[in-house]
């Protein structure tokens, strides 16, 4: 089944916009042999030609640029990224439906470097992050099927991705180079249609999860755990083992407002024989990965056993469900199941070896890679073996204090020259493998495979050699792609922005939340903190309070250790501030001017009858954080391993969208209009964007001292990065469009001293807009922005002219 479609879905422009997105053969050599968990492929010595049609089968072969296998959301990111930078891509999925496990036939929730809220400004952009956005606007309520539609809709969006759903890949060809294999062809059959299809083209990408393309391939690979001696990692075993992550099945219900009954089926597990009553919480308004402990299969090969580990996840599933319905504990005589999963969803199996393995070290230390495409921020989140019936919590979780960097090294086969790979098979640990693997993170994974697979086809080169002789070149195509990287800065030569005078019509200049200060109260019976620019450094702070008596204040400046964080890590100066009875203020001179911006963290310590003043709003960047007691609950069933984790003893979640009614004294300049070239299309360090004052509209203007020929201007919008929207669970946020994108807006050039406007847009909901415009001569453009979405300020990460 070929499906293509056209460019731009969802685009609400008109012409000349983009919103991104929504905008020689080789015979075999040899057939390989390769031993799966104890079974033996069989093989036929020398080569075969390509197949005869036999009786009503079709046979074909098709030649493309990049071969995608997989169609899960690595697969479907890698694709569509290959396929807009010019590629002819095959994505082959053997489903239905792409998405994999989190397509409306499994339906496991799409996580990644937010960890639920619990990392700050970790949300994805790129192309996971387009389908964030669009999602959020469709299918707010979460429904699994809309998402399904949501997915396929973005590669039916490009042209250049030929899609064919339900096949099969089982046969993978090589040729030797020099000892080293290198992938000719992967034939596929599409089933339903009978229909054996045979796939050629100079780079492969293997996101199947499972890996069994680069197994075929002769690709080395670890099944299991790793040894503590290997990489020296606290949470391996002492021994390597061929322990895993067990599979998942879910369900989920309703109420029809009637009784009904439910008479269990003969595998139904009686939950009073299993440790599941003593060790799980089940609750009646639980569905779906609410059941994400209904896990099973870790101590088998979850491959070949992915049978008998599906009945038995049907046996708990029912026998919950019977407990349910037919224990007399639960209030359940309305409610009835309406799906129940058939397809267990898979964590692990095979994890390829690449030039790197990512370890534990590399995650919990935050190290810098010279070739980093990707990051990650989920918690290294590892779970017992026996799944559902151990006697234990069902995860321990340790999180890192920020995102993490995942290098190119870990994203391609380190002896079969053409082939990347991408999802939860890439190089890494057990125990790294255990934050990488959630779905959000494998798209980023994708959409730098996938990107790297255009460069190596397009110029004849290796993955290896991209790698060590072209990081550059694939790290500056990723940005202008606005991929998700952190820390890294776009340095494009050909970018006219970068040479031109920036201004704008207002900026933000004061770093001041008074102005939404409401009659709300915060009872400091605990450390709460704030998380400022400091940019160029922060000077004297007033923080509003209100007293029951004369009271000295603890206020402490801490700084958060990498520029990705936002949690106090290391202090460097105690303060004490006295407020006296009723309103008042907190006066500090925290006199501090770092070496280069940075994020600053105001820690307010706890004090008996004060209280602080809240506001409903405050500049983007500014973020309020309080510190976890053992009396707040606890946002799921997962259990840190270790207490001392500062993104979790500092929550961010409970005051998203709410700051501390405070003042910094100074002009700041981490929202100058000069921020939109500066490289950095993510906050690190600081917002790196520009703010104008709030109110209604604002003008960003380029001028250029000579005249530039300008055909496409792109823009970067402000989409809170720092908004979870992970709906497709118990996520929900209160709007279709995130408030803070510009919503109407237009693109004018100067042409010989008179402004003509060359986009002009109304509804917009993207982050990235690609404007072609027709080649025009000027010395000047301006962006108009009459409205955004909500947000009070107009905020833009970048502008790109070339």
């Amino acid at each position: 089944m070929d499906v293509g479609g056209g460019r731009g879905i969802g685009a609400a422009a008109r012409p000349g916009s983009v919103a991104h997105g929504w905008t020689s053969h080789f015979f075999v050599e040899s057939w390989l042999t390769i031993a799966l968990a104890g079974h033996t492929l069989p093989h036929s010595g020398k080569g075969m030609p390509a197949s005869d049609t036999v009786g009503p089968m079709q046979s074909r072969e098709q030649h493309h640029d990049v071969v995608v296998v997989g169609g899960g959301l690595a697969g479907v990111s890698a694709a569509v990224a290959a396929a807009r930078l010019g590629s002819s891509v095959a994505l082959v999925t053997n489903r239905p439906v792409l998405g994999g496990n989190a397509s409306s036939e499994i339906r496991v929730w799409v996580v990644g470097a937010t960890a639920h809220g619990t990392q700050r400004f970790a949300r994805e952009n790129g192309i996971m992050g387009e389908l964030f956005l669009e999602n959020q606007y469709r299918n707010p309520q979460g429904n699994a099927i809309y998402w399904d539609q949501v997915v396929l809709d973005l590669v039916r969006a490009e042209p250049n991705v030929h899609l064919h759903l339900n096949t099969d890949v089982r046969t993978v060809r090589t040729s030797d180079e020099d000892g080293a294999p290198r992938i000719t062809s992967v034939t596929g059959w599409t089933m339903g249609s009978e229909i054996e299809t045979t796939f050629t083209a100079p780079v492969f990408l293997d996101c199947t999860g499972d890996g069994l393309v680069g197994a075929l391939a002769g690709a080395e690979y670890r099944i299991g755990r790793e040894g503590r001696d290997e990489h020296g990692e606290e949470w391996a075993p002492a021994q390597a083992d061929d322990e895993l992550l067990g599979s998942s099945l879910f369900f989920s219900t309703h109420d029809t407002g009637r009784p009904e009954k439910f008479v269990p089926p003969s595998i139904a597990v009686d939950l009073a024989t299993t440790p599941i009553l003593a060790n799980r919480a089940i609750r009646t308004g639980d569905n779906g990965c609410n059941y994400w402990w209904i896990e099973w299969g870790g101590e088998l090969d979850t491959v070949t056993e992915n049978e008998h580990i599906r009945d038995e996840l049907w046996g708990v599933v029912y026998g919950i469900w019977d407990h349910i319905k037919n224990s007399g504990q639960f209030d359940a005589d309305t409610l009835t199941l309406d799906w129940v999963g058939a397809i267990p969803g898979k964590r692990e199996y095979r994890r390829f070896v690449g030039d790197h393995t990512l370890t534990q070290q590399d995650l919990l230390e935050q190290r810098t890679f010279p070739d980093t495409v990707a990051f990650g921020g989920w918690s290294i989140d590892l779970h017992p073996v026996e799944g559902v019936y151990a006697e234990t919590a069902g995860a321990q979780q340790r999180y890192t204090d920020g995102t993490y960097d995942i290098p190119f090294r870990s994203l391609y086969s380190a002896n079969v020259r053409n082939l990347l790979v991408a999802g939860r098979n890439i190089s890494a640990s057990h125990v790294a493998f255990g934050s990488t693997r959630v779905m959000a993170t494998c798209s980023t994974q994708g959409q730098a495979a996938g990107t790297a697979a255009h460069l190596v086809a397009r110029h004849g080169t290796t993955p290896r050699q991209l790698g060590t002789e072209h990081i550059g070149m694939l790290q500056q195509t990723l940005l202008r792609e606005d991929a998700p990287l952190v820390g890294v800065r776009a340095d494009d030569a050909s970018d006219l922005a970068r040479r031109a005078r920036i201004t704008a019509s207002s900026e933000l200049t004061t770093i001041d939340t008074t102005p939404w200060a409401t009659d709300d109260r915060f009872e400091l019976d605990r450390d709460v903190a704030v998380v400022l620019p400091a940019d160029p450094g922060l000077g004297t702070i007033r923080i509003r309070t209100e007293a029951d008596e004369p009271t000295a204040l603890t206020v402490e400046l801490w700084t958060t250790g990498k520029p990705q964080n936002y949690a106090p890590i290391d202090q460097v100066a105690t303060h004490t501030a006295h407020v006296g009875v009723g309103a008042d203020e907190a006066v500090v001179d925290l006199a501090y001017t770092p070496d280069m911006p940075c994020n600053a963290v105001v820690v307010v310590r706890r004090a008996a009858g004060v209280r602080l003043v809240l506001t409903d709003g405050h500049p983007y960047g500014v973020l309020a954080l309080r510190s976890r007691t053992a009396d707040d609950e606890h946002f799921d069933d997962h259990i840190p391993e270790e207490a001392d984790q500062p993104v979790t003893d500092w929550e961010a979640r409970a005051l998203r969208g709410r700051s501390f009614a405070i003042t910094a004294a100074g002009v700041t300049d981490a929202w100058r209009a000069s921020r939109v070239t500066d490289g950095y299309q993510r906050p690190f360090g600081g917002p790196h964007m520009w703010s104008s004052e709030a109110g209604a509209g604002a003008t960003l203007t380029l001028d250029w001292a000579e005249p530039v020929d300008v055909h496409e201007v792109r823009i970067i919008w402000n989409d809170d990065v720092d908004a979870d929207l992970i709906n497709l669970h118990h996520h929900r946020t209160p709007w279709d469009a995130v408030p803070t994108l510009a919503r109407d807006y237009r693109v004018d050039v100067c042409v010989e001293g008179t402004w003509q406007t060359v986009a002009d847009v109304e509804a917009n909901r993207h982050r990235h807009r690609v404007h072609d415009v027709p080649r025009v001569r000027t010395t000047a453009l301006r962006i108009v922005v009459t409205a955004t979405n909500g947000s009070p300020f107009v905020t833009a990460s970048a502008v790109k002219v070339s």
